[in-house]
């Protein structure tokens, strides 16, 4: 891997969220791409720079992002940019801080850069597969925990089976609670539905790197770059209560699975 990518990654991210950072809580056009699922002019504005400065990086990578049509190219590229130009995005236009922009290198199908930025929480998140991952130039840790009963939640409610978990703050993006367990701020964050790619790959080198266990909602390992570029949910964790909550998530998840 090229010395200074890392560092040239980030860059990127930093502009970019900066860029988003100016139009925070300012005037902006946004709509539904679905119902409950906002864009806005913003994220589109974001998506160009995005592939604009990384493909300048490394112009043979293929490209994965919300906000671009998909293509198969991307398949046979042995490297792949997987990004989200705002992670978050009901966050953002609600003025809320809980947002990012999401940056992943995936080589071989596995994540080998990870860059999130968050400005409006005066984050900045990086990882290099092997190198371990910081948060504003400071090394991060997931948590010890050793009993699922008590882990720190990032949710707004928990479902009955898991009144004994304990919630915390929880932000839009799921990159930023995937980054909670990488700092110990939470134990676990699980989801258990079909979801894209370049919300979680960035968050889960990060988490990795910091110790933390991320699989699959079923334990399996994750693999990027895939034909739909979908993972069927995800399970960060601090590492000694990985098992357990796999366990516990078993039967919903396998009901949860089909499609």
């Amino acid at each position: 891997m090229p010395e200074g990518l890392l560092d040239a990654v980030s860059a990127v991210a930093a502009e970019v969220g900066a860029m988003a950072h100016a139009s925070w809580r300012g005037d902006f056009k946004y709509w539904d791409k679905t119902p409950g699922s906002p864009v806005c002019d913003i994220d589109l504005a974001a998506d160009a720079l995005l592939r604009e400065r990384l493909m300048a990086i490394d112009p043979e990578a293929g490209w994965l992002s919300e906000e671009t049509a998909d293509s198969a190219e991307r398949l046979n590229c042995v490297r792949v940019w997987v990004v989200d130009p705002i992670d978050g995005t009901r966050d953002y236009v609600r003025g809320r801080e809980g947002w990012a922009v999401s940056i992943a290198l995936v080589e071989g199908g596995r994540p080998v850069i990870g860059v999130l930025d968050a400005p409006a929480r005066g984050e900045h998140w990086r990882a290099q597969a092997g190198r371990g991952a910081t948060r504003n130039g400071e090394w991060v840790r997931a948590s010890d925990r050793i009993e699922l009963p008590g882990a720190r939640v990032p949710a707004d409610v928990l479902p009955r089976g898991d009144a004994d978990l304990v919630t915390v703050a929880k932000p839009n993006s799921i990159a930023l609670r995937i980054a909670m367990v990488a700092a110990g701020e939470a134990d676990l964050l699980a989801t258990l539905r079909w979801g894209h790619e370049w919300d979680i790959a960035a968050a889960a080198l990060i988490a990795q790197e910091a110790g933390a266990t991320v699989t699959d909602a079923l334990g399996r390992p994750l693999r990027y770059n895939s034909t739909k570029g979908e993972q069927f949910g995800v399970l960060a964790t601090a590492p000694a209560i990985h098992a357990d909550a796999v366990a516990r998530l078993a039967r919903r998840a396998a009901k949860a699975v089909i499609r």
